[in-house]
């Protein structure tokens, strides 16, 4: 199934960018915004480091930052060492387990295994930049996120500076091909 049809069926096509997906915004679209700054910070780490340009910030509910991470799996030589995975990581030892109340904030849709992450933590919130077609589980292939049948869903929003999130991604890529040539 296609990504267009697959974000059609299950009525997600149409939605604009920054729009919520499943419930409702716990921090303001200005605090979303600067956030994802500190998020599209550690992109940037990561991709200083050869690393694919992904960054994650998790916020607790009174606005303190309590994780953070970028892209490691080369660096660690571990397949999991995602950006998510990292900065919920250190979210939780920071509170001492689950993280309801707090957003997560990534630059790219969660992949299938971040998503879970999330859910499992008890993230009150998922807010993305750009879309990730080829294995996104935020809204692009799956709905991991806030899947009715899971225990616990997260409310997620997308879109936010989706543009500068995806220029990252589409320079790291195009660099990477002409050094391989």
């Amino acid at each position: 199934m296609t990504h267009a049809v697959h974000a059609d069926r299950i009525g997600l096509a149409s939605w604009p960018a920054g729009s919520l997906i499943c419930g409702e915004g716990v921090h303001a679209a200005g605090d979303d915004h600067v956030f994802m700054g500190l998020a599209l910070d550690e992109a940037r780490a990561a991709a200083s480091a050869g690393e694919v340009p992904v960054g994650a910030v998790v916020v607790a509910r009174d606005g303190r930052v309590i994780g953070r991470g970028h892209n490691r799996v080369l660096a660690l030589g571990d397949p999991t060492a995602h950006a998510e995975c990292l900065a919920i990581r250190e979210a939780a030892a920071a509170t001492g387990g689950r993280l309801e109340g707090a957003t997560l904030y990534v630059t790219l849709e969660p992949c299938p295994m971040c998503a879970g992450a999330a859910v499992l933590a008890r993230l009150s919130r998922v807010v993305f930049g750009c879309d990730d077609p080829k294995s996104g589980a935020g809204r692009s292939l799956f709905t991991i996120l806030c899947d009715p049948r899971l225990n616990h869903r997260c409310r997620v929003s997308h879109g936010v500076r989706a543009e500068e999130a995806a220029a990252l991604l589409a320079e790291f890529f195009r660099t990477l091909r002409s050094t391989e040539r």
